[in-house]
C-alpha cells in the first residue's frame, strides 16, 4: 500500500511558531526528512519518538549539502514502503525552497502528498524585530527577493527597487549584501529608507543591526553574519527603535548547529523508482 508525503513548513526558528497541524502530523509521521534550518527543539520535542529522522540539510555555497536528487529518492522510496513521510523545511515550504522539484517528483511517481504552510522568515524576523512590514504612511506593499548571487537580480530591476516605497526583504543575501547596498545607492534610493540585518531571527540568539544604506560601509561592511540572516530595507525599518519588544540572550551562539543537523552525503544519487 503506497504511503504519503507531507511537505511542512517548520517556521523560522522559535519552535512555538510551528502550526498545530504540523505538530499533529509530526506526532504520527514514520519518517521525517529535515532541513538544516529547523529548530532542534522541534525535532526533539514534537516528532514522534518512533519516527526515523533523516537530516538532509543544505547550506548555500558552503558546508555539507544533501543533493536534491537524494532527497527526492528518499521521499519516493519511503512512501513506496507505505510510510507517512514528512519533508520538513525551515520557514514556509513555498518561499525560496526546492518545493517545485519535490512536487514534480511526487507527481511523476504517483505519490499522494499534502502541503502545510509555515511562518516564513520574513514574517518571523519582522515580528521579532518590531518592524511592521506594511504600515500606514510607510509602506503598502512587500517584495520578497533573493540576491544569493550578484547577478540574480537584473541590472535594470535595481532602479525600480530603489524607487519603490514597497518594503524589500532579501533572503539568503548576507554574503552579497554589499552588492545589494551598492546597487540601491547607485540608483539613488531615498535616505529615509533604512537597512535592517536580522541574524537567527526568532531564536534566543537573534541580533538586529540597523543602518542607513549610505552608512553601510562604515557601520556593517566588516561584520560576518550568522546563518540564517534576513535583510529588510524600507521606511518601516525606522519603526524598530519604537517597537523592539523581543529580548534575546546575550552571546553569539549558533542556534542551527551543524553538529546537530547532519547532512547526508551521497556521491551518486539513487535511481528513482516508479
Amino acid at each position: 500500500m503506497k504511503g504519503k508525503v507531507i511537505l511542512i513548513g517548520a517556521g523560522p526558528g522559535d519552535p512555538e511558531l510551528l502550526t498545530v497541524k504540523a505538530f499533529r502530523i509530526l506526532q504520527i509521521a514514520d519518517v521525517v526528512l529535515t532541513d538544516r534550518l529547523v529548530s532542534p527543539e522541534i525535532l526533539a520535542t514534537y516528532v514522534s519518538p518512533k519516527a526515523e529522522i533523516i537530516y538532509v540539510g543544505k547550506q548555500c555555497r558552503k558546508g555539507a549539502s544533501t543533493p536534491q536528487a537524494t532527497i527526492n529518492e528518499l521521499m519516493v522510496s519511503h512512501a513506496n514502503e507505505g510510510k507517512l513521510v514528512v519533508r520538513l523545511k525551515g520557514g514556509d515550504v513555498s518561499i525560496f525552497s526546492n518545493i517545485l522539484d519535490e512536487l514534480e517528483t511526487l507527481v511523476e511517481n504517483n505519490i499522494p502528498y499534502e502541503i502545510v504552510p509555515g511562518v516564513t522568515a520574513a514574517l518571523g524576523a519582522a515580528a521579532y524585530a518590531g518592524i511592521p512590514l506594511t504600515a500606514r504612511n510607510y509602506a503598502t506593499a512587500l517584495r520578497l527577493l533573493t540576491a544569493y548571487k550578484p547577478d540574480v537580480v537584473p541590472a535594470n530591476y535595481w532602479k525600480e527597487l530603489a524607487a519603490t516605497d514597497d518594503t524589500l526583504v532579501f533572503y539568503m543575501s548576507s554574503e552579497t549584501l554589499a552588492d545589494v547596498v551598492q546597487n540601491l545607492c547607485a540608483n539613488k534610493i531615498s535616505k529615509d529608507k533604512l537597512l535592517a540585518v536580522v541574524e537567527q531571527a526568532t531564536t534566543p540568539f537573534q541580533k538586529v543591526h540597523i543602518s542607513s544604506l549610505y552608512e553601510y560601509d562604515k557601520k556593517l561592511s566588516d561584520k560576518k553574519f550568522r546563518s540564517p540572516t534576513l535583510v529588510i530595507i524600507g521606511k518601516v525599518v525606522a519603526l524598530h527603535q519604537q517597537f523592539d519588544w523581543f529580548k534575546p540572550k546575550n552571546g553569539s551562539v549558533e542556534y542551527f548547529s551543524s553538529a546537530d543537523n547532519k547532512s547526508i552525503n551521497v556521491s551518486e544519487p539513487l535511481a528513482l523508482t516508479a
